[in-house]
């Protein structure tokens, strides 16, 4: 399996009730796919996985899966704090008909990397017929998968990719020279998208594409193209949106921004506040310059 393009990782919009508004959503690919976005990974950390009930994410996976059918590239994130509940989320995202997922560390147990490997081949182990694609965001799991971890599943045939959030460019680079043909390399650090297509990433799991899909589409068409200076010049005028969603708050400003783009996308769930009159207006000051 190839991982290409742009992918969003999506926003779990809620309306006035709190609920899951899978209306919106719906909405949202649709307008996503219209940019042309290559496919789409829900219930990841943009998407508040971790503030879902288990009844959630399964209409959640419905939904996504239902839309988009046949047009995209499905990736779901299936996680928890132990290895016990992870393969409880991986057979029931299999069970939704999927079958490529994104599986970061168990957060909170804090395991050893030794561990984190039997953690992974667990999964693997049990479930034959999926392909996992690494998460590495330790700002969020405390942990990192570690280069020991990916060069011991460096051949193994359901290990496809990596999604590299760590902000580290070393890492990145490390990836994209030592594992090419091995490890796919996807861009998790938003600001940083031109490095690491330079160095050898092949797609962008991408929460501003929930914001302005058209133009992150852009990016990557044009660098495709060896339109190297089109690329830079698309992320220059991305530049400072990206630098304040990655400044603090992410999941609360990616849900603004979506709403600034047409899309009611609610307001994060707790313990996550909503962004303040004063938050909001910068962040719509850099959105607003961004559409120039």
């Amino acid at each position: 399996m190839q991982l290409k393009g742009i992918l969003p990782a999506l926003v779990t919009p809620f309306d006035k009730s709190g609920a899951v508004d899978h209306a919106m959503l719906a909405s949202i690919i649709e307008h996503q796919l219209k940019a042309g976005v290559s496919g789409f990974v829900p219930l990841g950390s943009t998407g508040e996985y971790y503030a879902l009930t288990n009844e959630e994410r399964r209409q959640v996976l419905a939904t996504v899966k239902e839309v988009v059918g046949d047009r995209g590239t499905l990736i779901a994130g299936a996680n928890g704090s132990c290895t016990r509940e992870v393969l409880e989320q991986v057979q029931q995202t299999v069970d939704a008909g999927y079958t490529n997922l994104l599986i970061a560390p168990p957060y909170y147990a804090l395991p050893s990397q030794e561990e984190l490997l039997s953690h992974y081949h667990a999964i693997l182990d049990a479930f034959p017929q999926i392909n996992v694609v690494l998460y590495n965001y330790p700002v969020r799991t405390n942990v990192e998968v570690g280069m020991g971890v990916i060069e011991a599943l460096k051949d193994h045939p359901q290990v496809i990719g990596i999604k590299e959030s760590s902000g580290n460019l070393l890492r990145a680079i490390e990836i994209g020279e030592n594992y090419k043909g091995k490890i796919q390399l996807s861009c998790g650090s938003d600001d940083q998208a031109l490095d690491f297509f330079i160095w050898g990433a092949t797609s962008w799991i991408c929460g501003p594409a929930n914001i302005f899909p058209e133009k992150v589409v852009d990016f990557y068409n044009k660098f495709s193209a060896g339109d190297l200076a089109g690329a830079q010049n698309v992320m220059r005028n991305l530049f400072p949106i990206m630098a304040n969603l990655e400044s603090g708050k992410f999941v609360q400003k990616v849900k603004y921004g979506t709403e600034l783009a047409g899309f009611q996308a609610g307001n994060a769930r707790a313990p996550l506040l909503p962004l303040t009159d004063d938050e909001k207006a910068e962040f719509r000051k850099v959105f607003e310059a961004s559409q120039r």
